[in-house]
Protein backbone atom coordinates (compact mmCIF):
# COMPACT_ATOMS: atom_id res chain seq x y z
CA UNK A 1 0.00 0.00 0.00
CA UNK A 2 1.21 3.50 -0.84
CA UNK A 3 2.31 5.77 2.00
CA UNK A 4 1.28 8.81 -0.05
CA UNK A 5 -2.08 10.17 1.10
CA UNK A 6 -3.54 12.30 -1.68
CA UNK A 7 -6.43 13.36 0.55
CA UNK A 8 -4.01 15.68 2.34
CA UNK A 9 -4.02 18.02 -0.65
CA UNK A 10 -7.67 18.90 -0.01
CA UNK A 11 -6.66 20.56 3.26
CA UNK A 12 -3.31 21.93 2.06
CA UNK A 13 -4.60 23.78 -1.02
CA UNK A 14 -6.32 27.10 -0.47
CA UNK A 15 -7.99 29.25 -3.09
CA UNK A 16 -6.31 32.50 -4.19
CA UNK A 17 -7.17 35.23 -1.67
CA UNK A 18 -10.71 36.44 -2.35
CA UNK A 19 -10.25 39.54 -0.24
CA UNK A 20 -7.18 40.54 -2.21
CA UNK A 21 -9.10 39.98 -5.43
CA UNK A 22 -11.80 42.38 -4.25
CA UNK A 23 -9.09 44.90 -3.39
CA UNK A 24 -7.67 44.41 -6.89
CA UNK A 25 -11.10 45.04 -8.41
CA UNK A 26 -11.41 48.26 -6.42
CA UNK A 27 -7.90 49.29 -7.49
CA UNK A 28 -8.80 48.55 -11.11
CA UNK A 29 -11.89 50.76 -10.85
CA UNK A 30 -9.64 53.70 -9.93
CA UNK A 31 -7.27 53.32 -12.89
CA UNK A 32 -7.22 55.90 -15.67
CA UNK A 33 -8.69 53.40 -18.16
CA UNK A 34 -12.42 52.53 -18.06
CA UNK A 35 -13.18 49.25 -16.22
CA UNK A 36 -13.82 46.42 -18.65
CA UNK A 37 -12.13 48.17 -21.56
CA UNK A 38 -9.14 45.82 -21.40
CA UNK A 39 -11.33 42.76 -21.71
CA UNK A 40 -9.88 39.58 -20.27
CA UNK A 41 -6.68 41.39 -19.33
CA UNK A 42 -8.62 42.96 -16.46
CA UNK A 43 -9.70 39.54 -15.15
CA UNK A 44 -6.17 38.17 -15.47
CA UNK A 45 -4.69 41.10 -13.59
CA UNK A 46 -7.11 40.55 -10.74
CA UNK A 47 -6.42 36.79 -10.75
CA UNK A 48 -2.69 37.43 -10.56
CA UNK A 49 -3.19 39.83 -7.65
CA UNK A 50 -5.18 37.21 -5.74
CA UNK A 51 -2.57 34.53 -6.52
CA UNK A 52 0.22 36.81 -5.30
CA UNK A 53 -1.78 38.32 -2.41
CA UNK A 54 -0.55 41.69 -3.66
CA UNK A 55 -2.29 44.90 -4.76
CA UNK A 56 -1.08 46.37 -7.03
CA UNK A 57 0.00 43.11 -8.62
CA UNK A 58 3.69 42.38 -9.20
CA UNK A 59 4.48 41.94 -12.91
CA UNK A 60 5.41 38.36 -13.89
CA UNK A 61 9.20 38.60 -14.02
CA UNK A 62 10.58 35.09 -13.44
CA UNK A 63 8.59 32.58 -15.51
CA UNK A 64 10.01 29.17 -16.41
CA UNK A 65 9.09 26.44 -18.85
CA UNK A 66 8.98 23.01 -17.17
CA UNK A 67 8.65 19.97 -19.46
CA UNK A 68 8.15 16.42 -18.17
CA UNK A 69 9.43 13.78 -20.60
CA UNK A 70 8.69 10.11 -21.13
CA UNK A 71 8.07 7.28 -23.56
CA UNK A 72 4.86 5.27 -23.51
CA UNK A 73 4.69 1.59 -24.35
CA UNK A 74 1.35 2.06 -26.10
CA UNK A 75 3.25 3.81 -28.91
CA UNK A 76 4.31 0.31 -30.03
CA UNK A 77 0.81 0.02 -31.54
CA UNK A 78 1.65 2.75 -34.09
CA UNK A 79 -0.77 5.23 -32.54
CA UNK A 80 1.68 8.10 -33.06
CA UNK A 81 3.39 9.55 -36.11
CA UNK A 82 6.68 9.10 -34.25
CA UNK A 83 8.28 5.74 -33.64
CA UNK A 84 7.98 4.24 -30.18
CA UNK A 85 10.85 5.08 -27.86
CA UNK A 86 12.03 8.18 -29.71
CA UNK A 87 11.01 10.94 -27.28
CA UNK A 88 14.69 11.34 -26.41
CA UNK A 89 15.25 12.81 -29.88
CA UNK A 90 12.72 15.52 -29.11
CA UNK A 91 14.36 16.15 -25.74
CA UNK A 92 17.78 16.56 -27.34
CA UNK A 93 16.31 18.99 -29.88
CA UNK A 94 14.73 21.00 -27.05
CA UNK A 95 18.01 21.13 -25.15
CA UNK A 96 19.94 22.09 -28.30
CA UNK A 97 17.47 24.86 -29.15
CA UNK A 98 15.88 23.32 -32.23
CA UNK A 99 12.24 22.90 -31.18
CA UNK A 100 9.47 25.54 -31.39
CA UNK A 101 9.42 25.89 -27.60
CA UNK A 102 13.19 26.51 -27.64
CA UNK A 103 12.88 29.27 -30.24
CA UNK A 104 10.06 31.00 -28.40
CA UNK A 105 11.79 30.64 -25.05
CA UNK A 106 14.91 32.33 -26.43
CA UNK A 107 12.84 35.13 -27.91
CA UNK A 108 10.95 35.65 -24.64
CA UNK A 109 14.05 35.11 -22.46
CA UNK A 110 12.43 32.29 -20.49
CA UNK A 111 14.57 29.38 -19.19
CA UNK A 112 13.50 25.85 -20.12
CA UNK A 113 13.78 22.89 -17.77
CA UNK A 114 13.35 19.30 -18.97
CA UNK A 115 12.64 16.53 -16.45
CA UNK A 116 13.11 12.96 -17.70
CA UNK A 117 10.71 10.62 -15.95
CA UNK A 118 10.67 7.60 -18.28
CA UNK A 119 12.55 8.14 -21.52
CA UNK A 120 13.48 4.90 -23.29
CA UNK A 121 17.21 5.59 -23.50
CA UNK A 122 20.44 5.26 -21.57
CA UNK A 123 20.30 7.96 -18.86
CA UNK A 124 24.03 8.57 -19.39
CA UNK A 125 23.18 10.04 -22.80
CA UNK A 126 21.50 13.07 -21.21
CA UNK A 127 22.65 15.69 -18.68
CA UNK A 128 22.45 14.69 -15.02
CA UNK A 129 20.07 17.53 -14.16
CA UNK A 130 17.63 16.16 -16.77
CA UNK A 131 17.65 12.49 -15.68
CA UNK A 132 18.03 12.72 -11.90
CA UNK A 133 14.30 12.19 -11.24
CA UNK A 134 13.85 9.29 -13.69
CA UNK A 135 11.62 6.48 -12.36
CA UNK A 136 12.00 3.86 -15.09
CA UNK A 137 12.89 3.33 -18.74
CA UNK A 138 9.61 3.65 -20.65
CA UNK A 139 6.09 3.14 -19.31
CA UNK A 140 4.06 -0.05 -19.79
CA UNK A 141 1.65 -0.69 -22.68
CA UNK A 142 -1.54 0.50 -21.04
CA UNK A 143 -3.97 -1.45 -23.24
CA UNK A 144 -2.71 -4.75 -21.77
CA UNK A 145 -0.58 -3.90 -18.71
CA UNK A 146 -0.08 -1.23 -16.09
CA UNK A 147 2.00 1.78 -17.02
CA UNK A 148 3.78 1.67 -13.64
CA UNK A 149 3.87 -0.27 -10.42
CA UNK A 150 2.23 1.53 -7.54
CA UNK A 151 5.67 2.12 -6.01
CA UNK A 152 6.89 3.69 -9.27
CA UNK A 153 3.78 5.84 -9.43
CA UNK A 154 4.42 7.15 -5.92
CA UNK A 155 8.06 7.89 -6.81
CA UNK A 156 6.98 9.77 -9.95
CA UNK A 157 4.30 11.71 -8.07
CA UNK A 158 6.79 12.70 -5.37
CA UNK A 159 9.31 13.70 -8.04
CA UNK A 160 6.73 16.10 -9.50
CA UNK A 161 6.14 17.54 -6.04
CA UNK A 162 9.88 17.99 -5.57
CA UNK A 163 10.22 19.84 -8.88
CA UNK A 164 7.36 22.17 -7.86
CA UNK A 165 9.10 22.89 -4.55
CA UNK A 166 12.39 23.57 -6.35
CA UNK A 167 10.72 26.04 -8.68
CA UNK A 168 8.85 27.82 -5.88
CA UNK A 169 11.99 28.01 -3.74
CA UNK A 170 14.07 29.38 -6.63
CA UNK A 171 11.73 32.36 -7.11
CA UNK A 172 9.86 31.21 -10.21
CA UNK A 173 6.63 33.21 -10.25
CA UNK A 174 4.77 31.40 -13.05
CA UNK A 175 5.33 28.00 -14.68
CA UNK A 176 4.65 27.19 -18.33
CA UNK A 177 3.94 23.45 -18.10
CA UNK A 178 4.29 20.98 -20.97
CA UNK A 179 5.29 17.45 -21.95
CA UNK A 180 7.78 15.83 -24.30
CA UNK A 181 6.53 12.35 -25.07
CA UNK A 182 5.68 9.73 -27.67
CA UNK A 183 2.35 8.09 -26.91
CA UNK A 184 1.48 10.62 -24.22
CA UNK A 185 -1.70 11.86 -25.92
CA UNK A 186 -3.04 8.29 -25.95
CA UNK A 187 -2.56 7.97 -22.19
CA UNK A 188 -4.07 11.42 -21.75
CA UNK A 189 -7.10 10.39 -23.79
CA UNK A 190 -7.67 7.41 -21.51
CA UNK A 191 -7.55 9.59 -18.39
CA UNK A 192 -9.95 12.16 -19.83
CA UNK A 193 -12.41 9.55 -21.09
CA UNK A 194 -12.31 7.68 -17.78
CA UNK A 195 -12.82 10.76 -15.62
CA UNK A 196 -15.47 12.30 -17.88
CA UNK A 197 -17.34 9.04 -18.39
CA UNK A 198 -17.21 9.14 -22.16
CA UNK A 199 -16.24 6.86 -25.04
CA UNK A 200 -12.82 6.56 -26.64
CA UNK A 201 -13.91 8.11 -29.93
CA UNK A 202 -14.95 11.33 -28.18
CA UNK A 203 -11.45 12.04 -26.85
CA UNK A 204 -9.21 10.55 -29.56
CA UNK A 205 -7.30 13.22 -31.45
CA UNK A 206 -4.62 13.07 -34.12
CA UNK A 207 -1.67 14.33 -32.09
CA UNK A 208 0.93 16.99 -32.83
CA UNK A 209 2.21 15.50 -36.10
CA UNK A 210 -1.20 14.43 -37.37
CA UNK A 211 -1.80 10.70 -37.80
CA UNK A 212 -3.80 9.21 -40.68
CA UNK A 213 -7.18 7.53 -40.43
CA UNK A 214 -5.79 4.04 -39.84
CA UNK A 215 -3.53 5.25 -37.04
CA UNK A 216 -6.48 7.14 -35.56
CA UNK A 217 -8.50 3.92 -35.47
CA UNK A 218 -5.61 2.09 -33.80
CA UNK A 219 -5.34 4.89 -31.25
CA UNK A 220 -9.07 4.79 -30.61
CA UNK A 221 -8.93 1.03 -30.06
CA UNK A 222 -5.97 1.38 -27.69
CA UNK A 223 -7.82 4.01 -25.64
CA UNK A 224 -10.93 1.79 -25.60
CA UNK A 225 -8.95 -1.19 -24.31
CA UNK A 226 -7.10 0.89 -21.72
CA UNK A 227 -10.41 2.36 -20.56
CA UNK A 228 -11.58 -1.10 -19.58
CA UNK A 229 -8.55 -1.33 -17.31
CA UNK A 230 -8.98 2.19 -15.95
CA UNK A 231 -12.62 2.09 -14.89
CA UNK A 232 -12.19 -0.32 -11.95
CA UNK A 233 -9.62 2.01 -10.31
CA UNK A 234 -11.35 5.36 -10.84
CA UNK A 235 -11.75 5.90 -7.11
CA UNK A 236 -7.99 5.85 -6.48
CA UNK A 237 -6.21 8.55 -8.45
CA UNK A 238 -2.68 7.29 -7.80
CA UNK A 239 -3.65 3.78 -8.86
CA UNK A 240 -5.37 5.24 -11.92
CA UNK A 241 -2.14 6.97 -12.94
CA UNK A 242 -0.18 3.78 -12.32
CA UNK A 243 -2.62 1.78 -14.42
CA UNK A 244 -3.03 4.01 -17.49
CA UNK A 245 -0.98 7.18 -16.96
CA UNK A 246 2.77 6.78 -17.03
CA UNK A 247 5.65 8.31 -15.11
CA UNK A 248 5.60 11.68 -16.89
CA UNK A 249 1.85 12.18 -16.46
CA UNK A 250 2.02 11.06 -12.84
CA UNK A 251 4.84 13.50 -12.13
CA UNK A 252 2.90 16.33 -13.80
CA UNK A 253 -0.10 15.59 -11.59
CA UNK A 254 2.08 15.77 -8.49
CA UNK A 255 3.66 18.95 -9.82
CA UNK A 256 0.29 20.62 -10.37
CA UNK A 257 -0.97 19.79 -6.90
CA UNK A 258 2.19 20.84 -5.11
CA UNK A 259 2.32 24.06 -7.15
CA UNK A 260 -1.16 24.85 -5.86
CA UNK A 261 0.03 24.13 -2.31
CA UNK A 262 2.94 26.52 -2.87
CA UNK A 263 0.64 29.13 -4.50
CA UNK A 264 2.65 28.98 -7.72
CA UNK A 265 0.51 29.77 -10.81
CA UNK A 266 0.73 27.39 -13.77
CA UNK A 267 -0.06 27.85 -17.47
CA UNK A 268 -1.37 24.57 -18.89
CA UNK A 269 -0.39 23.60 -22.43
CA UNK A 270 -2.29 20.93 -24.39
CA UNK A 271 -4.20 17.70 -23.91
CA UNK A 272 -1.54 15.99 -21.77
CA UNK A 273 -1.34 18.76 -19.18
CA UNK A 274 -5.14 19.11 -19.26
CA UNK A 275 -5.54 15.40 -18.51
CA UNK A 276 -3.15 15.64 -15.57
CA UNK A 277 -4.99 18.71 -14.31
CA UNK A 278 -8.25 16.76 -14.48
CA UNK A 279 -6.78 14.01 -12.31
CA UNK A 280 -5.44 16.64 -9.90
CA UNK A 281 -8.86 18.27 -9.69
CA UNK A 282 -10.31 14.94 -8.58
CA UNK A 283 -7.73 14.94 -5.78
CA UNK A 284 -8.27 18.56 -4.64
CA UNK A 285 -11.21 20.55 -6.01
CA UNK A 286 -9.64 23.95 -5.25
CA UNK A 287 -6.44 23.25 -7.21
CA UNK A 288 -7.68 24.50 -10.64
CA UNK A 289 -7.97 28.02 -9.21
CA UNK A 290 -4.16 28.17 -9.53
CA UNK A 291 -4.04 27.21 -13.19
CA UNK A 292 -4.69 28.98 -16.48
CA UNK A 293 -5.62 27.22 -19.71
CA UNK A 294 -3.29 28.81 -22.23
CA UNK A 295 -4.83 27.91 -25.58
CA UNK A 296 -7.24 25.64 -27.44
CA UNK A 297 -5.17 23.06 -29.29
CA UNK A 298 -7.99 21.45 -31.26
CA UNK A 299 -7.50 18.11 -29.48
CA UNK A 300 -10.95 16.84 -28.40
CA UNK A 301 -9.62 15.42 -25.16
CA UNK A 302 -8.25 18.80 -24.13
CA UNK A 303 -11.57 20.52 -24.85
CA UNK A 304 -13.42 17.90 -22.79
CA UNK A 305 -11.05 18.23 -19.83
CA UNK A 306 -11.05 22.03 -19.79
CA UNK A 307 -14.83 22.12 -20.00
CA UNK A 308 -15.07 19.75 -17.03
CA UNK A 309 -12.77 22.04 -15.00
CA UNK A 310 -14.50 25.24 -16.22
CA UNK A 311 -11.17 26.61 -17.51
CA UNK A 312 -11.47 28.97 -20.48
CA UNK A 313 -8.46 29.05 -22.83
CA UNK A 314 -6.73 32.40 -23.28
CA UNK A 315 -5.92 31.90 -26.97
CA UNK A 316 -7.59 29.96 -29.84
CA UNK A 317 -4.34 29.01 -31.56
CA UNK A 318 -4.78 25.36 -32.53
CA UNK A 319 -1.15 24.58 -31.65
CA UNK A 320 -0.81 20.80 -31.25
CA UNK A 321 2.96 20.39 -31.24
CA UNK A 322 3.03 20.08 -27.43
CA UNK A 323 6.23 20.74 -25.46
CA UNK A 324 4.69 23.81 -23.83
CA UNK A 325 4.69 25.75 -27.13
CA UNK A 326 1.07 26.88 -27.02
CA UNK A 327 1.34 27.78 -23.35
CA UNK A 328 4.47 29.82 -24.03
CA UNK A 329 2.57 31.75 -26.71
CA UNK A 330 0.08 32.77 -24.01
CA UNK A 331 2.77 33.93 -21.58
CA UNK A 332 3.11 37.48 -23.03
CA UNK A 333 -0.66 37.87 -22.65
CA UNK A 334 -0.43 37.03 -18.95
CA UNK A 335 2.62 39.26 -18.53
CA UNK A 336 0.76 42.10 -20.25
CA UNK A 337 -2.12 41.71 -17.79
CA UNK A 338 0.27 41.93 -14.86
CA UNK A 339 2.13 44.93 -16.27
CA UNK A 340 -1.07 46.87 -16.97
CA UNK A 341 -2.49 46.16 -13.52
CA UNK A 342 0.79 47.19 -11.89
CA UNK A 343 1.75 50.23 -13.93
CA UNK A 344 -1.36 52.02 -15.18
CA UNK A 345 -1.82 55.27 -13.23
CA UNK A 346 -4.75 55.91 -10.93
CA UNK A 347 -7.13 58.63 -12.14
CA UNK A 348 -5.84 62.05 -11.24
CA UNK A 349 -2.32 60.79 -10.53
CA UNK A 350 0.31 61.72 -13.12
CA UNK A 351 2.63 58.85 -14.06
CA UNK A 352 6.35 59.33 -13.49
CA UNK A 353 8.13 60.83 -16.49
CA UNK A 354 5.09 62.83 -17.67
Amino acid sequence: MSSLNLDDFTDLIERPDGGVRRDAEEHRARLDVPPGSLGRLDDLGEWLAAAQSAVPVRPVGRPRVVLFAGDHGVAELDVSSRAAGTAVELVRDVLEGGRPVSVLARRLDVPVRVVDMSLDCDPASLPEDVVRHRVRRGSGRIDVEDALTLEEAEAAFRAGMTVADEEADSGTDLVVLGDVSVGGTTAAGVLVAALCGTDASVVTGRGGLAIDDLAWMRKCAAIRDALRRARPVLGDQLRLLATVGGADLTAMTGFLLQSAVRKLPVLLDGVVTAACALVAQRVAFRAPDWWLASHMSGEPGQAKALDRMALEPLLPQGVRVGEGTGALLALPFVQAAGALAAELPVRGVVAKGD
